[in-house]
């Protein structure tokens, strides 16, 4: 017998959500990088135009646990695609099964989005994670170079 639900994340849920977001960058030892605030995430969530979604896993306390993150983009090649930003579960509540029934969530909204492709990345360190992801037979893409312009970098192209 399971110890925790999942459901659909709602708009009261942000500080819990934010709290485990916390967690995730002090064991990715980033802790400095959050720049995100509660304030962002409630317009970004659910202001005018969402752009974001997520399910929360509670335990039988009602207190969440758990958190997987997603969004849509769009392949010019495959159209409408989903992306998992995260999947965080707390330490205490880890082994548990809390993190495989988060990413099976995903798997439905993603068959019901009919996207044509679910995408996600994994720090080559984490190797928790990637032993977690090789358990559901995912593609690990070794072709691809991950390129990003920070918010800082954005402001130094002067165009």
């Amino acid at each position: 017998m399971k110890d925790f639900t999942i459901r659909k994340g709602e708009k009261s849920d942000l500080p819990a959500i934010y709290g485990l977001i916390k967690e995730l960058a002090i064991y990715e030892k980033a802790e400095n990088e959050v720049s995100n605030t509660l304030e962002e995430m409630l317009e970004d969530g659910f202001g005018e135009n969402p752009i974001y979604y997520f399910f929360v896993a509670e335990n039988n306390e009602k207190k969440i646990v758990g958190l997987s993150l997603y969004y849509f983009k769009y392949s010019t090649w495959k159209g409408r695609c989903m992306y998992l930003e995260d999947i965080i579960v707390n330490e205490p509540s880890r082994g548990k099964g809390i993190g495989s029934a988060l990413f099976k969530e995903i798997i439905v909204q993603a068959k019901a989005e009919k996207v044509k492709r679910l995408e996600f990345q994994v720090l080559n360190w984490n190797e928790p994670a990637i032993h977690f992801y090789k358990k559901f037979n995912c593609h690990f893409d070794e072709e691809w170079i991950n390129v990003k312009l920070t918010q800082e970098e954005i402001h130094l192209n002067s165009y």
